[in-house]
């Protein structure tokens, strides 16, 4: 595979961003129609998605669970190192340190990584995919909760971990991968009509993601916080995957499985960013830019590193 093999076959997932900007841009779409597509996406499409691949899990490469080493023990590292430069470069108090730490290592892993994962690495990366996806939320949302408590001097409580387990739960993307997991362990097929509807719902899922996406950077401006946004994406697209690429062949991870955790984490930074920096009102402007900023560049450093991995 060359350079342009790789962007070739990235390039029209991207298109379909470009497609979703553009509308939002100039078609003066109502508010209303990306915000139901995005709902579309997220609660009914990408979850029929993933119930229906998760279903058949069985016949189905099994999971490697130093997937895990190689994906968080990378962004824990990086967090640390975003904390400290953040510090040191912007002058942040503890809760904008967290919160621009979190812009380096929180992907938009749902949207974007698992549409471009699936349509370049094929149905033998979806246990990876599967097994980040499910993990990822309850990790980063404990992260930066953990962080932001500690920041301001506060301690934790049961019913705050509580809260942050149940609103993962019970994210769609997250129950969909667990319904359809447990439902592969039973072995059973699933009835051809639900088969078939979950099917054509999931053939949707990709190309309404994407251009969800482009609507959504439309609302973004690249003008406030611009630096922040470039130091925060280039640890998003450059030094997490590396990183994680560095531990998955230190631990000896396959290579279909090392390909897919370094796509998901080069990765543009992901809206859930944005919602914690509104959240804990910090840092909401750079985020926004680092969003538009990430995004466009990920259309080169995506292939690059689909390339560099490739076996």
């Amino acid at each position: 595979m060359t350079f342009l093999d790789a962007l070739e076959l990235a390039l029209p997932l991207y298109l379909l961003i470009l497609i979703g900007y553009l509308l939002a841009k100039f078609a003066r779409w109502p508010k209303a129609v990306p915000e139901a597509l995005s709902r579309f996406a997220f609660v009914v499409a990408i979850p029929s998605l993933l119930f229906a691949l998760t279903s058949d899990l069985s016949r189905l490469p099994p999971l490697d669970l130093r997937v895990l080493l190689a994906y968080f023990g990378a962004c824990l590292l990086v967090f640390v190192a975003g904390r400290l430069l953040s510090a040191r470069l912007f002058r942040l108090d503890g809760v904008g340190q967290t919160v621009f730490a979190m812009g380096g290592i929180y992907g938009n892993t749902v949207m974007l990584g698992l549409p471009i994962a699936k349509a370049a690495l094929g149905e033998a990366a979806v246990p990876t995919l599967a097994l980040v996806l499910v993990t990822n939320s309850l990790v980063m949302w404990t992260l930066v909760t953990v962080s932001v408590e500690w920041s301001r001097g506060g301690r934790l409580t049961g019913r705050s971990m509580l809260s942050t387990l149940g609103s993962v739960l019970t994210n769609p993307v997250i129950a969909a991968i667990l319904l359809g997991t447990a439902w592969g362990l039973t072995r059973l097929p699933l009835p051809s009509a639900i088969k078939g509807t979950l099917g054509l719902l999931g053939q949707s899922a990709i190309p309404v993601a994407l251009v969800t996406v482009g609507f959504g950077l439309a609302a973004y401006r690249i003008r406030e916080g611009i630096g922040e946004a470039v130091v925060m994406t280039g640890l998003k697209l450059l030094a997490l995957p590396l990183l994680v690429w560095l531990i998955a062949w230190l631990i000896g991870l396959p290579p279909l499985e090392t390909q897919v955790v370094v796509l998901l984490a080069s990765i543009a930074i992901g809206v859930n960013v944005y919602l914690m920096a509104a959240e804990f009102d910090s840092l909401q402007g750079p985020i926004g830019a680092g969003l538009l900023v990430s995004t466009i560049l990920s259309a080169l450093t995506v292939p690059l590193l689909l390339l560099l991995t490739a076996p």
